[in-house]
């Protein structure tokens, strides 16, 4: 046997972003594959991004429509700003062809004689011999077929017809059946479902999966898209294993000597740090400040703020002695405002992967996660993906640092969601009272990779940025909010810059 009998069919590109990735390559050519879903789902726009890609290299294409016209279907392409012009459209069947009272049957069940109109089909198929085909829809094949028998009958002799031919046909399927059709799933050499689900606030939430592929490894599982004005984005699901890269784990600086000390040395590349804490606390400065010091060390940073707007968050930063502008002209800062109710996890993931994998990022903060969890109700394994997502961010060598609001302020506070065996370090900050005012406490209760201190500092946020004191140590209670002293450790002094997350 030579090399060349064992090496792999060639593939087909779909032209859809990211479904290729999913299919590791693309589909099988001369092959007829189901594409199926409820009306909506994006059915017909990936069908045409299949065509328009053959076309794009040269293919003769076809679109064989019953479900619509060719004036109806030219108009729905120019809303994505598509042309048609090299795709040939071929409307089956008329309005008499679909009369009832007509009983035709498009291939005859025994001796597959065809009826007129399908031979208009064949005579077009041979005398344009397109590389790939889209047959749309099957809802209309079921209706004229009149029973299960010859439907079946009629989709077999289809295959064989194309598969004759060289065609790598997609057959659509609108799911109007009464029951699951898995005589369709049988007869495909492959399976892609699409689905839609509808949320209380927000746009519908778009998924697909292969349902089944013959001789091809894919990517199981769900994986999120949008159908938008452009066409279909597929975005694969984030499977951390799959990606690894060499880095230096030394600690970097977060900026400030002794929030290194506090940490043992400062932020570990490929870790993630959780700064949680109330409201108002200082989270966020934190987290600008250690970015900025990696970006003065001439790193690559991102910002994902889902709470607060971009202009309030630049000239709290400016008045606090920390200037991002320089950073953000340069290219080497991007901060991305999120609507989270217009967000999938599977479009956020994409979004990181990109910024890490073609900017080059080292440093990606997430600001914060209550947005960005509370926005999505009902999305089960939410932790699942958030853990695979951290997990390559670690995995690629990037510093993440994520900030979590706790609901409270003096006393007990708590957390809706427990992320902290997620984190490779927890950074946790507390109000308490002291000498009549309301003071910040500072304080490492976790490092998987520093030996960190287990003290307990004061931190300040002044014009000159973020000050962190000595250890409180002659205080008892301090996590409490309510601490007793028991000694003479100064507090910090210095004009404290407003409220501050």
């Amino acid at each position: 046997m030579t090399d060349t009998d064992t090496a792999p069919a060639p593939r087909l590109s779909t032209g859809v972003p990211g479904l290729d990735d999913i299919l590791c390559g693309g589909l099988t050519p001369s092959r007829l594959y189901l594409l199926e879903g409820t009306p909506g789902t994006g059915k017909t726009t990936l069908a045409l991004q299949f065509l328009r890609d053959g076309a794009a290299r040269g293919e003769p294409t076809l679109y064989v429509t019953l479900s619509e016209t060719s004036q109806e279907l030219r108009s729905s392409a120019a809303t994505h700003g598509w042309s048609l012009d090299d795709i040939e459209v071929y409307e089956l069947v008329n309005e008499m062809g679909l009369d009832p009272d007509s009983e035709q049957s498009i291939l005859h069940p025994s001796e597959i004689e065809l009826g007129e109109t399908v031979r208009e089909v064949i005579a077009r198929v041979e005398a344009l011999k397109p590389e790939r085909v889209v047959f749309d829809s099957l809802s209309e094949l079921r209706l004229l077929a009149q029973n299960p028998l010859r439907y079946r009958r009629q989709i077999l002799a289809l295959k064989q017809f194309f598969a004759k031919r060289a065609c790598t046909v997609l057959m659509l399927d609108d799911r109007t059946s009464e029951t699951g059709d898995l005589q369709l799933h049988s007869i495909a050499h492959g399976v892609i479902s699409l689905e839609q689900a509808p949320r209380e606030f927000g746009s519908e939430r778009r998924r697909l999966r292969i349902v089944k592929m013959r001789g091809i490894k894919y990517r199981g599982g769900y994986h999120d898209f949008s159908l938008e004005t452009g066409g279909i984005r597929v975005f694969p699901r984030l499977i951390a294993a799959e990606h690894h890269t060499a880095f230096d784990p030394q600690a970097r600086s977060t900026g400030t000597d002794t929030l290194d000390l506090l940490l043992g040395g400062g932020l570990v590349p490929g870790t993630n740090t959780l700064l949680l804490g109330p409201s108002g606390v200082g989270k966020t400065t934190m987290a600008i400040r250690c970015m900025l010091a990696a970006l003065e060390r001439g790193e690559t940073a991102t910002y994902y703020l889902f709470d607060e707007g971009l202009a309030t968050l630049l000239s709290r930063a400016a008045i606090l002695g920390m200037d991002l502008s320089p950073h953000l002209e340069s290219g080497r800062l991007t901060i991305t405002q999120i609507d989270p109710a217009e967000l999938s996890p599977g479009e956020f993931s994409s979004m990181l992967r990109q910024a890490v994998q073609e900017r080059g990022c080292s440093f990606v903060g997430l600001d914060s996660l209550n947005a960005y969890l509370h926005a999505m109700p009902g999305e089960e394994f939410l932790i699942l993906q958030m853990h695979e997502m951290l997990s390559y961010l670690n995995q690629q060598g990037v510093t993440t640092l994520l900030v979590l609001g706790q609901h409270g302020v003096i006393g007990e506070v708590r957390t809706d969601i427990d992320l902290s065996y997620l984190s490779d370090a927890i950074l946790l900050f507390r109000f308490f009272e002291a000498k009549g005012e309301v003071r910040t406490a500072l304080s490492v209760v976790k490092s998987r990779v520093n030996a960190h201190e287990r003290t307990i500092r004061e931190m300040k946020l002044s014009a000159q940025g973020i000050q962190v004191g000595e250890a409180l140590t002659d205080f008892e209670g301090v996590l409490t909010g309510l601490p007793s002293y028991r000694g003479a450790v100064a507090m910090l002094t210095g004009d404290v810059a407003g409220g501050e997350r």
